[in-house]
């Protein structure tokens, strides 16, 4: 393999990762790539690679509110007294989310399928990601806590950003401070409602893969580098999306959307590229 192959799944990984967290459509910014400058996708197991780093990252950067929330929901499964721990709501709301995301995802997959390779319809979801990010700046400061009934409006949201160019984090976020949620809260809800996700989605795309060898021989050359760079570039866009939630500044993602999702639809109605 070329080593200018080695550069693209270093570059990969590194999109995968940054993007993948902040609110601007990693799925979008890829299938940009692919149709605008001809990037050539990897193979399927890469990005099964690349997504088990970003959620490797997503598991380290929230490991201890893991860890804390599912021993308060495993003992309000066993004592009505533990039912009263922020960890109960947060762990009934992250599963009834994980069930309405995955019931939306399944229904509009096909359609999502096809849409990924048409910029219209790419710049289109980046537009609306936009709007939503945007209109954040407008909205009032939450308070609340995560409810069970949270995860299915925030479930929903999720369900949506299924479509290319619409951000899962950024309408994860936007569903959750509608709901009153506070940000650090939402900010939080909203990458541990991914994890099962992107588990899910990772499993699902196992199937097509194939057996073990098939799966270990189909990896480019240099795909340990890619994960790295993914895993890494994944951990800093994580603190610095954070940094930005709770000072409301998120909103600043959607003027960057907004722009790059106007351009392409421009070009896509002018047929100059």
């Amino acid at each position: 393999m070329h080593r200018s192959m080695d550069h693209r799944i270093l570059i990969l990984g590194f999109i995968q990762g940054f993007t993948e967290f902040l609110p601007v459509s990693s799925s979008g910014h890829l299938a940009l790539a692919q149709i605008f400058f001809g990037l050539e996708m990897p193979p399927l197991s890469y990005d099964l690679v690349l997504h088990a780093a970003t959620m490797a990252a997503t598991v380290l950067f929230f490991l201890n509110d893991i860890v804390r929330l599912f021993t308060e929901w495993v003992g309000g499964v066993f004592s009505k007294d533990k039912r009263v721990l922020n960890g109960w709501s947060v762990g009934w709301a992250v599963i009834i989310g994980t069930l309405v995301t995955g019931a939306i995802g399944m229904i509009i997959k096909d359609f999502a399928e096809e849409a990924i390779m048409n910029s219209l319809m790419v710049g289109i979801g980046l537009v609306i990601t936009g709007v939503v990010l945007i209109s954040s700046r407008f909205m009032r400061k939450g308070l609340g806590k995560v409810s069970p009934f949270d995860g299915i409006f925030v479930g929903i949201a999720q369900g949506i950003a299924v479509m290319p160019g619409i951000s899962r984090s950024g309408m994860t976020m936007m569903a959750g401070t509608a709901a009153g949620i506070s940000r650090e809260e939402v900010f939080r809800f909203s990458f541990l409602l991914s994890i099962p996700a992107i588990l899910g989605a990772a499993l699902i795309q196992a199937t097509e893969v194939g057996g073990f060898g098939s799966f270990i021989s189909s990896l480019p050359q240099g795909w340990h580098l890619g994960a790295a760079a993914a895993f890494i570039s994944g951990l800093a866009s994580l603190f610095v999306l954070k940094k930005l939630v709770i000072a409301s500044k998120w909103w600043l993602f959607g003027i960057y959307c907004l722009t790059i999702g106007s351009l392409s639809i421009v070009i896509s109605f002018l047929g100059v590229w």
